[in-house]
C-alpha cells in the first residue's frame, strides 16, 4: 500500500471514529483547549501507531487503545505542570450544546463524577457509555469480561449516588 493510499485510509477511518477522540479528551481534558490539544495529540499518535494497525481487530478497539493511552499520559502531564504553577481560578463548564438546559447540566454532572474516577475507572464508562460489550471493555483496558460487568455494576451505583447526593436523582 502506497503512503498516500495509507494516508487515504487513515483519514477516512479517523473521521468516521472522531467523536471517540471528543469523547475521551472530554473526560481527560479539563477545559476546551486542553481538550483540543489532547484531540490533536490523540490524532497524531494514532498516525504514528497506524502502520502497526492489526486489521483484524476492529479500528474502534484499536483507537480507543491509542487515546486512553495518550489522555492518561496527558493527565500526568498535566498534574505534574500544576503542582508548578499557580491556579488561575475557579474553572468554568462550558456549555455541551444541548437545547434542554436539564439535559445539559445531567451531562456536565456525569463527566464531572467521571472526572473524579481513577484512570481504569474512567476509561471503562466512557467504554461503557460508548456502547462496547463486556468482551470489547476487557479488551481495551487489558481485563476480564466478568470484571468489567463486576466494575461497571459498582460505577453505576457510585454515579447513582453521585446524582442523588447533588438532588438531581430521586
Amino acid at each position: 500500500m502506497s503512503a498516500g493510499d495509507l494516508q487515504e485510509r487513515f483519514l477516512a477511518l479517523l473521521e468516521e471514529h472522531r467523536r471517540l477522540l471528543y469523547k475521551v479528551a472530554r473526560a481527560y481534558g479539563r477545559m476546551g483547549p486542553d481538550r483540543e490539544d489532547l484531540v490533536q495529540e490523540m490524532a497524531v499518535q494514532a498516525w504514528k501507531s497506524f502502520p502497526r494497525y492489526d486489521g483484524r481487530w476492529r479500528f474502534s478497539t484499536w483507537l480507543y487503545r491509542v487515546a486512553l493511552n495518550v489522555a492518561i499520559s496527558f493527565q500526568r502531564r498535566e498534574r505534574t505542570r500544576a503542582l508548578h504553577v499557580a491556579p488561575g481560578g475557579e474553572e468554568v463548564l462550558e456549555g455541551i450544546g444541548q437545547a434542554d438546559p436539564e439535559a445539559a447540566e445531567d451531562v456536565a454532572l456525569l463527566y464531572t463524577f467521571i472526572g473524579r474516577l481513577d484512570p481504569l475507572n474512567r476509561a471503562l464508562m466512557l467504554l461503557y457509555l460508548d456502547g462496547q460489550n463486556q468482551a470489547e471493555i476487557g479488551e481495551v483496558l487489558g481485563i476480564s469480561p466478568a470484571n468489567v460487568s463486576t466494575r461497571v455494576g459498582r460505577l453505576k451505583q457510585r454515579l447513582r449516588e453521585d446524582f442523588r447526593d447533588v438532588g438531581n436523582l430521586q
